[in-house]
């Protein structure tokens, strides 16, 4: 498969169309991200990371949110990555997603509706960040991670996203992050979602351009 040109591309191509794209993707992503929580069978591999943290240096999970957030952009300068409005956009809509999603959902106890949870969470989470990464109006601080090294190597979307995920979950288990099979499902299936999404929604440059008029 070729790879998917992930690179920014410039705002003042198609930007109503691509500003709502990136902004429904930022919304399902943060839906997604409280479904994930409501289900209460694992977390994903970047919270578990952050759980372990918290539990290790007593900070707020938030702060320690913030802090690992700093710490990926800082590894976006080998990378050669740059921000966009997708990199600040997605701090603040995310965040506020999540919490007015999970406002109105309520923490899942019974087995079958916790499965059926996590599974439209990974699911939701998946075509998020297509959709989102897809208008080329600069990833969020992790997403940055995936595409500036899917860039620089040459390896797969499916490849980097999970070597990343898995790499970041053993590290917060390590930590003494919340680990369950919600965690181990997101991991191994985001990356392979995520790859056979981007095709269908990544906006494209030269004579296979999106045309969206």
């Amino acid at each position: 498969m070729a790879a998917i040109d992930l690179s920014p591309l410039s705002i003042r191509r198609s930007p109503a169309r691509r500003g709502a794209q990136l902004f429904a993707g930022l919304a399902l992503y943060g839906a997604s991200m409280a479904m994930l929580t409501r289900a209460r069978l694992g977390l994903d591999p970047w919270d578990v990371l952050n759980d372990g943290l918290t539990k290790l240096t007593g900070l707020t999970f938030g702060t320690i949110s913030a802090v690992v957030a700093v710490f990926v952009l800082l590894l976006w300068i080998p990378l050669r990555q740059r921000p966009g409005i997708g990199t600040v956009a997605n701090i603040a809509v995310i965040a506020v997603a999540v919490d007015a999603v999970r406002a109105v959902l309520p923490d899942q106890h019974v087995l079958v509706w916790q499965i059926l949870m996590l599974i439209g969470g990974v699911v939701l989470n998946a075509v998020a960040t297509a959709v989102y990464v897809g208008t080329r109006l600069g990833p969020g601080p992790r997403d940055g991670l995936m595409t500036g090294l899917h860039a620089r190597t040459g390896w797969s979307v499916r490849l980097v996203r999970t070597g990343i995920e898995v790499l970041v979950l053993a590290a917060g288990w390590l930590l003494g992050g919340s680990v369950g099979v919600g965690t181990v499902l997101y991991a191994l299936s985001i990356g392979p979602l995520t790859q056979a999404l981007l095709p269908l929604v990544t906006w494209r440059t030269g004579p296979d351009e999106q045309e969206q008029h």
